[in-house]
């Protein structure tokens, strides 16, 4: 069975640091790109950040250029976000999800994780 598993959200202060990593079973994921989403009360889901194979070339959102770094590790099946300077707004449930062609968009992701959820207090 092939699944993605979100870990290492929680609750933090504004200005506090996470550090989301998300973990692959079943087949290798060293051949897509791997990206997180975030799904925040009443809103669509939304794209953050995306991590590219081969060259490990990354592309944000706007709103966590400079706060949000995205890296990969493929001999542990894994991606991270570590997310700094936190913000309210940054409160949501975290999907990590994977896709051979896919970049900023959900539809192009076949492999979703279940989510982890990550509250930031003012």
């Amino acid at each position: 069975q092939v699944q993605l598993e979100e870990s290492g959200g929680g609750l933090v202060q504004a200005g506090g640091s996470l550090r989301l990593s998300c973990t692959g079973s079943g087949r290798t994921f060293s051949r897509d790109n791997m990206a997180w989403f975030r799904q925040a009360p009443g809103k669509e889901r939304e794209f953050v950040a995306v991590i590219s194979w081969r060259t490990s070339t990354t592309f944000y959102t706007d709103s966590v250029k400079g706060r949000f770094t995205i890296s990969r590790d493929d001999a542990k099946n894994t991606v991270y976000l570590q997310m700094n300077s936190l913000k309210p707004e940054d409160t949501a449930v975290y999907y990590c999800a994977a896709g051979y062609a896919a970049w900023d968009s959900a539809a192009g992701y076949g492999y979703w994780g279940q989510g982890t959820q990550v509250t930031v207090s003012s």
